[in-house]
């Protein structure tokens, strides 16, 4: 029997108006499909800190590089989601010192407190974040 196509999809991303929030429905789009297509169990959780992970990602991307930016969304071994995102900037993020009285720049904090994987790589142009987030974590499938 043949191995099943990969599970996988990529978004271009220009940084007009509205690309943040259409990379977050590409993630629930890409979810549902998982779960309607495949039968895998994708849970309400991660959906939602799927789409917020993209979101964090995106803005830093678009918010720090030039040009534009790729949203890569793929299935590892039927459990786990792998979210990729590529930019033009090589510089690597890091991750600041908590801090209760900082306004904004928290993304990478709240990012990796939320994933079980996390790297971040220059490429030959740009770098490449990538994160991965459990599918299923016993809390109920949300509806395709």
């Amino acid at each position: 029997m043949p191995e099943a196509a990969p599970v996988e999809v990529t978004v271009a991303l220009d940084g007009a108006d509205g690309c943040i929030a259409d990379a977050r429905d590409q993630t629930s789009k890409f979810l549902a499909r998982v779960q309607g297509e495949r039968g895998l169990p994708v849970s309400a959780r991660t959906r939602d800190l799927g789409q917020l992970v993209v979101s964090e990602l995106v803005t830093n991307a678009l918010k720090y590089a030039p040009g534009p930016a790729l949203l890569h969304l793929r299935i590892l071994r039927e459990d786990m989601l792998e979210i990729e995102v590529w930019d033009s900037d090589p510089t690597l993020p890091l991750a600041r010192a908590a801090d209760a009285g900082r306004v904004g720049q928290h993304g990478l904090e709240i990012v990796m407190a939320v994933v079980q994987g996390f790297e971040a790589r220059r490429e030959s142009v740009g770098k490449r974040i990538t994160v991965r987030l459990t599918l299923f974590d016993g809390e109920p499938d949300f509806p395709g």
